[in-house]
Formats: structure tokens, C-alpha cells, sequence
């Protein structure tokens, strides 16, 4: 595989590798995970084999797996993915799980994102009158509403990392903290933004992003550049871990050909 160079650094992983192994980290054993399709699909993989063999996966379509399919996938509803399922139901089961709060954590991106991780997949300007219509919610305000957290994964450019997003597709804290008990959402939230710089965490005690770990190759100062708001950093900021050799082995079995990851 090509190495990558990022700012003077040689690399033996590429950007989204990294952003695989971070998601990775935040699954835990047990967990029931809405893992969605690209970078989280193999995620939930390479968490299965490392650290967490007995979280459950779901698909919007209507697929519970407690493995992963065993190969790669291009849509949820790929034959390999059903095949093997411990449970190919309904689109509206796997969503009554959510509503009733089994969902330990969802996997979502947008557009656009907020310092309140609050998520853009509807519009770009004013709703009224858009410079761009965006795809909308598919099941992700469902996620990003009821899951007990949720964790988003998204290209870092300051255009997308706004200050206050155009309009909420799926709710992080709204405003701040104590917003979501206000609109009567009982738990739940952002709990990670995992980027192609770093990896931003919440402060429980505002609601707001924190800057948790630069990827190797930037810095504070290199991903406060790229974000569109007054990022605050966390006060033991430190390197993102670097995927390790046995990380690494497992997503390129996974993904031999880098279709999502290079």
C-alpha cells in the first residue's frame, strides 16, 4: 500500500484507517450499535475482533447481525449481509428498538455540524430559499434523537464545521446543555466527532465540542484552523493513537481493495 504523507510526516495508514480505529474505540462490549454502511461498517469489524465480541449490529433496512457479514458490503441489503443475520425483519423494528431506548449507540454523518453537534443533511442557506437541497434525514434524526449517544464521523473542512448549522436534520444539544431534557428527549447526544484531523469530545457540562485528539501529522493550532467556530480544547489533549499493526491487518482484510478507506 502507498504511504501517505501529512504535513512533513510519513504515514503507514491513510486518513480514514484512522477514523476506523478511532470509531472503533468507541464501541463497547455488549453494545447494540446502529453501525450504518462505509467507515462505521468497519468499524463495528474491527471492534468485534479487538475488544468488543459481543456487540449486536443494526441496519436500518431490517438487519440484526451479531457478526459481520463476511465480506465487504456496498449497500446494507447486500446478499452478504442478510445471509447469516441473526434477524432480517422489518425497517420498523429496527426503529421500535430505538424508540424504545435499546440502542446504546448510532453511527451518523451530515453536511454539516455545529459546536453543539447538531447535524446538517437538509438544506445549505436559508430552508426558505436554499442555495442547496441536501438528501435529508434518512433514519438519522431517529438515531441521533433516541440512541443513548451517538457518534459522527465527517470530513474536517471549515465550511462544514460551522458555528451554527443552517438548519437541525438530526439534534446534537441543541443550543447547550440541558437542551435536550427542555425538548423532552430523556438521554442521549453526540458523545464523539471523529474527523480526518481529530477526534472532538463533549464537556457535559455546556454541551459544547472539545477538541479530545489531533491526528498524527496536526496540531491544536492545524485543526483550530480548520474549524468554523472557537474550538476549545480539552485539557489533556493529546496524539490520536495511531492504528496498530493488528488494527490495520484486520481493516485491509476487511477492505482489501480501499474502497472506503483510501
Amino acid at each position: 500500500m502507498p504511504r501517505l504523507w501529512i504535513m512533513g510526516t510519513e504515514m503507514d495508514y491513510t486518513p480514514q484507517e484512522i477514523m476506523v480505529a478511532a470509531a472503533a474505540r468507541e464501541i463497547r462490549d455488549g453494545e447494540i450499535v446502529f453501525t450504518g454502511m462505509r467507515l462505521p461498517l468497519i468499524a463495528f469489524a474491527l471492534a468485534k475482533q479487538m475488544h468488543a465480541p459481543n456487540a449486536v449490529g443494526l441496519f436500518e433496512c431490517g438487519l440484526m447481525r451479531d457478526t459481520p457479514a463476511p465480506e465487504l458490503i456496498y449497500t446494507m441489503a447486500d446478499p452478504p449481509n442478510i445471509a447469516g443475520a441473526l434477524w432480517a425483519t422489518r425497517m420498523i423494528n429496527m426503529m421500535g428498538l430505538l424508540q424504545r431506548g435499546a440502542v446504546d449507540l448510532g453511527f451518523i454523518g451530515g453536511a454539516e455540524l455545529d459546536r453543539f453537534g447538531n447535524l446538517n443533511t437538509s438544506y445549505l442557506g436559508n430552508p426558505e430559499s436554499p442555495k442547496t437541497k441536501l438528501p435529508g434525514s434518512g433514519g438519522a434524526a431517529d438515531i441521533a434523537g433516541l440512541s443513548r449517544r451517538f457518534v459522527v464521523i465527517m470530513a474536517h473542512e471549515k465550511r462544514r464545521l460551522v458555528e451554527r448549522v443552517d438548519y437541525i436534520t438530526s439534534p446534537g444539544f441543541g443550543d447547550g446543555q440541558g437542551w435536550r431534557e427542555r425538548v423532552g428527549l430523556k438521554h442521549g447526544g453526540p458523545s464523539a466527532i471523529i474527523t480526518t484531523l481529530c477526534v472532538l469530545g463533549f464537556a457535559s457540562s455546556m454541551g459544547e465540542a472539545v477538541l479530545r485528539s489531533y491526528h498524527p501529522g496536526q496540531s491544536v493550532a492545524s485543526v483550530r484552523e480548520e474549524t468554523g467556530w472557537d474550538l476549545r480544547v480539552a485539557e489533556d489533549v493529546r496524539e490520536t493513537a495511531s492504528p496498530t499493526a493488528e488494527e490495520l491487518t484486520i481493516i485491509r482484510r476487511y477492505d482489501p481493495q480501499g474502497f472506503w478507506t483510501r
